[in-house]
């Protein structure tokens, strides 16, 4: 077994949070490097590699004290959906096929609130699985088999699964973007009532979270992020219109029935195209559906960086008002 110790492995850590997380790791002098399919855009080194390579994978790892998992396939609309299995399943098994040959005991995985599904309002970690689409599907698939791999050594390995809820921040061309877009170009439609809630989580204070998270002690710690307080899809665009300056007010509203119906003339005009559309049934739904989800990360002492309207604050600061450029991470 390699003993040279490289510290930390961020596996998809060129992406969106993955890279927030290498921030806060560089600044506290931790090692660290990364292995992801593609570059780091912030310039880092990077190790290219795919977690559905088992055979160069493990050989990858060597050296590694701790691994974070942020590799996935995640979008709504990928195409052979059997992608989602392969990345997100095969995926699971090789790290943990490749932690077992290297030695690594501590691994952080993101999953997500996805494995719920359409949940009760302020759903916890003790919540049904119960997934509505292949990504929750097959991230409650990887969870399990990373508790398959922490139970074969319980007392020296380290297992934390981290349920993020939609993660926003800067650079990030995600939903929330889109939303954001939408209003700061005055063509914002509200669907629906405007009163289900919404839970979100700003990208700095979920990667100090994670970071936190590798000093947890052995064990299968689970945790939903969440930065509450919530807020109503009414509030939240009243709060974006105020930063922007704007008046409060929701100019164009249209009923759900009527969002649902455009939401299928767009499924239908994927079916016949191919494309992809920003609007489809299952967007419109998401959109007017509660996805508040309630937490335990309180419980272990993590004081965020900032409060959710301040993330906001800066996100929408850096955007729309004074336009800065920097790397750009297309999410869902």
């Amino acid at each position: 077994m390699n003993k040279e110790n490289k510290g930390i492995c961020l596996i998809g850590g060129s992406g969106f949070i993955g890279s927030r997380l290498a921030d806060r790791l560089e600044r506290s002098g931790q090692l660290f490097g990364i292995l992801d399919i593609r570059q780091s855009l912030t310039g880092r080194p990077t190790t290219v590699a795919d977690v559905t390579d088992i055979d160069g994978l493990s050989a990858h790892l060597a050296g590694y004290r701790a691994l974070v998992n942020l590799a996935a396939e995640h979008r709504d609309d990928v195409e052979p959906v059997s992608r989602y299995d392969r990345v997100n399943v095969d995926g699971a098994r090789n790290v943990c096929q490749a932690a077992r040959e290297q030695g690594v005991e501590i691994i952080l995985f993101t999953s997500t609130v996805a494995v719920y599904g359409f949940a009760p309002p302020d759903t916890d970690e003790s919540g049904d699985i119960n997934p509505f689409n292949h990504y929750g599907r097959t991230k409650a698939e990887a969870e399990g088999i990373y508790r398959e791999w922490q139970q074969e050594d319980p007392l020296r390995r380290t297992l934390v699964i981290v349920r993020p809820t939609v993660v926003f921040g800067e650079g990030n061309r995600g939903n929330v973007y889109n939303l954001l877009q939408q209003i700061h170009s005055g063509r914002f439609v509200m669907v629906g009532s405007g009163e289900n809630r919404k839970s979100m989580a700003y990208v700095e204070n979920i990667a100090a979270f994670l970071e936190l998270a590798l000093g947890f002690s052995s064990g299968i710690h689970v945790y939903n992020y969440v930065d509450k307080p919530d807020y109503t899809m009414n509030g939240l665009v009243a709060e974006v219109l105020k930063l922007l300056g704007r008046s409060g007010r929701i100019r164009l509203r249209i009923p759900y029935s009527l969002g649902c119906a455009t939401g299928r003339l767009f499924d239908a005009a994927a079916s016949l195209t191919g494309r992809s559309f920003p609007v489809s049934s299952i967007r419109v739904k998401k959109f007017c559906s509660d996805t508040a989800f309630a937490t335990s990360v309180g419980e272990t002492g993590f004081l965020r960086p900032c409060s959710l309207q301040e993330g906001l604050e800066r996100t929408v600061r850096y955007e729309f008002l004074e336009k800065r450029e920097g790397p750009v991470f297309y999410t869902e």
